[in-house]
């Protein structure tokens, strides 16, 4: 029977395919508040858990080595990144399901695997041990055990919390602006006329700086903003906000709290009536104005910004590597022209933004398995219970990273910086065929918006390729 037949015959639950999970429930799509302003949120989580490394060390030490003629591509990988997030956000507004259940449904372990790519890439606590060297540069002391203490906070943070979305959001707002008031006070002391008038090479200017190799452009662009896990976790945060059809799925809720459990699994679906029609669009229009407001806006505004400070601060000097160690020197330029008081705090504020950085990486991390395990393999178990186990092993294994004194190998550490941009080439397929499949006709996505999941596609696959063609000689000189 075909799609056509099955939606005039049956109801929409009967598009989803039933191998693997059961249909969805039927219900009516929920209308959405008269002031949405109260749901604006998950696209802050977005883009505070994502400003990161990426904002912080990778943009800014390419800004020092070409100047803003590279910044282009941050405006490109976060705009390719609104339309995967807007995608990801469609099915679970749509169903309440997230989109690793959506993939489940095709193939029992797509969730599976997209969750243990999640893991590996995320093993190594790579963003808050950058954050306790920063924050050693104003207190002293040793990273390592600063970043020991920062992974239990982390753990407890995440533990404690009554309503985890809730106080991950809120650790997002703060750190947004904390990072809004170092550009205002750049912007007054530290930046130039002259260069405010490097700003516009970002687009006259605009070139591929090659000398720097595909996997720094690749994780460049996968990572501008978000990427990887991250993107896919849009469903988890969108439904725990209560977008849509999400409102009918319970929230992850502290376990000493008494609180009920969050219950993934199969979801709910909606008739395309002309009153869900009416709420769908809302929803739909409200959804896009929250992304492109918050998580574009800010992370291209931040971008840009933490970019031209290193611009203003050490462009042309040499012997800068794209690590920590670059954001140490940066610091060190703005104490003696500014001074020692502004070197701390932007020290200080790098560190807080990585420390929320970190947070928001434990927390899909762990929200992604828990979701898949109790989907696709543990039905019986609870949600909440599995999301707080695996966010405690997250921390063991990083506290057990650290105390041997592990550094990140080689080997771990190209195929970490390739496995963000891999797993977009591979959902930006999936969730074309996601929702060109199992949604009603009328709510599925536009011609513009499959071209622009083919254009990730594409993108994203073929900048894997010509990464990994180019580490390859590398990780052989390695062995």
């Amino acid at each position: 029977m075909s799609i056509n037949q099955r939606i005039k015959g049956g109801s929409a639950a009967d598009l989803f395919p039933t191998r693997v999970l059961g249909r969805p429930e039927v219900r009516d799509l929920p209308a959405a508040p008269d002031n949405t302003a109260r749901l604006i949120g998950p696209g802050i989580v977005a883009a505070g858990v994502g400003l990161s490394s990426g904002e912080f060390i990778l943009y800014p030490y390419i800004a020092s080595q070409v100047g803003m003629a590279f910044v282009w591509a941050a405006l490109l990988g976060v705009m390719t990144q609104f339309f995967l997030n807007m995608e990801i956000e469609r099915y679970t507004l749509a169903t309440g399901e997230t989109v690793l259940t959506g993939f489940s449904r095709f193939w029992r372990h797509w969730g599976l695997v997209f969750a243990l790519m999640t893991c590996f890439a995320n093993l190594w606590p790579g963003w808050a041990t950058s954050s306790a060297t920063m924050l050693s540069y104003i207190v002293g002391g040793e990273p390592r055990w600063i970043a020991i203490a920062m992974l239990i906070v982390i753990g407890l943070i995440l533990t404690l919390a009554p309503v985890v979305y809730v106080i991950l959001e809120r650790l997002q707002m703060v750190k947004v602006a904390a990072v809004g008031l170092l550009i205002v006070i750049s912007a007054f002391f530290v930046i130039t006329a002259e260069d405010w008038a490097a700003l516009p090479q970002v687009v006259t200017g605009a070139t591929i700086p090659s000398q720097l190799g595909f996997a720094l452009l690749l994780g460049a662009l996968a990572f501008a903003g978000a990427g990887g896990g991250q993107n896919l976790c849009q469903s988890n945060w969108i439904r725990d906000k209560g977008f849509g059809m999400g409102s009918y799925v319970p929230k992850i809720k502290s376990l000493l709290t008494g609180a009920t459990e969050a219950a993934p699994s199969t979801g709910f679906v909606f008739e395309p009536t002309p009153e869900n029609m009416t709420r769908w669009n809302r929803w739909w229009r409200f959804a896009n104005w929250e992304q492109l407001l918050t998580f574009v806006l800010i992370t291209f505004v931040t971008i840009t910004f933490t970019s031209l400070l290193a611009y203003a601060t050490v462009y042309g000097q040499e012997g800068l590597g794209n690590s920590v160690a670059f954001v140490q020197r940066e610091g060190q330029v703005l104490s003696e022209r500014v001074g020692g008081w502004f070197g701390a705090l932007f020290w200080f504020i790098g560190a807080f933004s990585l420390f929320g950085a970190a947070t928001g990486i434990v927390d899909y991390t762990a929200r992604l398995a828990a979701d898949v395990l109790r989907t696709s393999y543990l039905r019986q178990a609870n949600e909440s219970r599995l999301y707080f186990g695996i966010v405690w092993a997250l921390v063991a294994i990083g506290v057990v990273v650290l105390l041997v004194g592990l550094t990140q190998p080689l080997v771990l550490l190209v195929i970490s910086a390739c496995t963000g941009g891999l797993m977009m080439f591979m959902y930006s397929l999936l969730l074309l065929v996601l929702n060109r499949r199992v949604l009603v006709p009328e709510i599925r996505p536009a011609a513009f918006r499959v071209a622009a999941l083919v254009w990730a596609f594409l993108l994203f696959g073929g900048l894997s390729i010509l990464t990994i063609i180019q580490q390859i000689p590398k990780l052989w000189g390695a062995g």
